[in-house]
């Protein structure tokens, strides 16, 4: 049953988009992104494959080789796959109890069930993929049986799994009608990886609860930390806290330049550009960092002829109805913003509900005078790493919230907690002031911020998990 592949990574999505040709025609392009930055150099070295979807229910190419050689293995999903694995379990039951309850999570039955017979489907695939020895790395929520089945199937294998969003602590996650065989799933790793230490600690106080044997200490970028499985198998567990490739952040030319002020202009030429880009997704806080700024403009502690708010909802999920509710919120308002404190022509909240292109992002971001990131529950966030990224210059400010994992190490930036909006204001508004009445102290921060970025970036992710498998497959 065994492939060629030395080293397989396995995502619920394939680094690959079905694109429309001038013509008419369709073809599947390669669509790179941190992760594939970090790992295409050891798939290419060790011979590797990607295993995943390719985004389209019903619908999968042979499999293919990209231009910079990086081997896809596609997996076919089926429109009831899709609905009940990918939107049902792990987005309507999975993401919301892992970010602490922000809506209820719901739990049938059926989605358990097709959440399962995927999980199974892909391991099959990576099964046969997958060279005798191989290093095999499971990414995210949607795979967390994955391991399991693996172990069981190929126990020749050493199997990695990091999660990408955050682990809740037992009380909730106890919740889950299923959370014996997800942590079976869990287990059948060499590796388990969490962004932050206190994900860690969640994990091994479930696997405590459950009557599991646990040692070692808990570490960042080390495995520390282990749990004895029942079958007398060890996992070890650490945090390994995800970046952002910083190649894709080069400094600004003198067309980016350009390309900012005119930006600026088109907005009114504001002193002061506050930014958001966010998935429209309800752990976000978009409609609590709407609501202080307008509040701030109320008061007159802002100045709506002096700043604007440029608010990127990227669409996300759409057909889940607390998305939908989520829209319809901050939507609303958006026009009663406007409605209140601007004017024809000269809105004081620009607001896009759409995708935007990696470049475009970057000149945004350079454009931000201000970067908010209020989420009440985020893994890590790399939109702030990304604004700090183009920031080397120490110009600009970040306000973000306490309980993005991104907190852990942005510690210069205007922390803030979500679920208070005058905590949110407050931070806000000092971010604003600072900028104006304090740039030297402004500018250190942002300096500071953007060394941390720069020196942990994610190939020091990727290198410092795969070292850590490295040392569980030598034992």
């Amino acid at each position: 049953m065994a492939g060629t592949n030395k080293f397989v990574v396995v995502a619920n999505r394939l680094p690959v988009d079905l694109v429309t040709t001038p013509d008419g025609s369709q073809e599947w392009k390669a669509s790179p992104g941190g992760l594939v930055a970090a790992l295409s150099p050891v798939l290419r070295e060790q011979e590797g494959c990607w295993v995943g979807w390719p985004g389209v229910a019903d619908a999968a190419p042979e499999p293919f080789t990209t231009d910079d050689g990086i081997h896809l293995h596609p997996v076919r999903l089926s429109q009831r796959d899709y609905e009940e694995f990918y939107e049902g379990f792990s987005n309507a039951t999975l993401w919301p109890l892992y970010h602490d309850l922000i809506v209820t999570p719901s739990y049938h039955r059926e989605w358990w069930a097709t959440y399962r017979d995927v999980n199974l489907r892909f391991a099959n695939e990576v099964a046969s993929v997958a060279a005798e020895g191989a290093t095999v790395w499971v990414q995210d929520y949607q795979l967390q049986l994955l391991p399991g089945i693996l172990e069981q199937l190929r126990p020749d294998l050493t199997i990695g799994f990091f999660l990408h969003i955050p682990f809740p602590p037992a009380d909730l996650f106890r919740q889950l009608p299923w959370r014996e065989e997800l942590i079976r799933g869990l287990l059948g790793a060499d590796v388990v990886g969490f962004h932050l230490e206190s994900n860690v600690h969640n994990f091994l106080g479930l696997a405590q609860a459950q009557g599991l044997r646990v040692s070692g200490k808990v570490a960042t970028r080390r495995a520390s930390a282990q749990v004895e499985a029942p079958d007398g198998r060890f996992t070890r567990v650490g945090a390994f806290p995800i970046s952002i490739d910083m190649g894709d952040f080069p400094p600004a030319t003198e067309a980016d330049v350009a390309e900012v002020e005119r930006l600026r202009a088109e907005l009114g030429n504001p002193e002061t550009v506050i930014l958001g880009v966010d998935r429209l997704d309800y752990t976000k806080g978009i409609l609590q960092r709407l609501s202080a700024f307008e509040e701030l403009l109320e008061t007159g502690a802002l100045d709506s002829e002096k700043v604007v708010l440029v608010q990127i909802a990227t669409p996300s999920r759409e057909r889940i109805e607390h998305y939908q509710q989520t829209r319809s919120a901050v939507e609303e308002a958006v026009g009663r913003i406007n409605g209140r404190f601007g004017g024809i022509g000269k809105p004081v909240v620009h607001y896009s509900h759409r995708s935007v292109p990696k470049p475009a992002l970057r000149q945004y971001y350079r454009l931000a005078d201000v970067m908010l990131v209020t989420p009440f529950k985020d893994g890590m966030n790399l939109v702030a790493k990304e604004y700090v990224a183009c920031h080397r210059d120490g110009s600009g400010a970040l306000v973000l919230s306490e309980f993005a994992g991104a907190a852990d190490e942005l510690e210069q930036a205007h922390l803030c907690n979500p679920f208070d909006i005058e905590s949110v204001k407050s931070a806000l508004r000092q971010a604003v002031v600072g900028l104006r009445e304090n740039p030297e102290t402004m500018e250190a921060n942002m300096q500071a911020l953007h060394a941390q970025v720069r020196d942990h970036d994610v190939q020091v992710w990727a290198q410092a998990f795969l070292q850590a498998l490295g040392e569980a497959k030598s034992k």
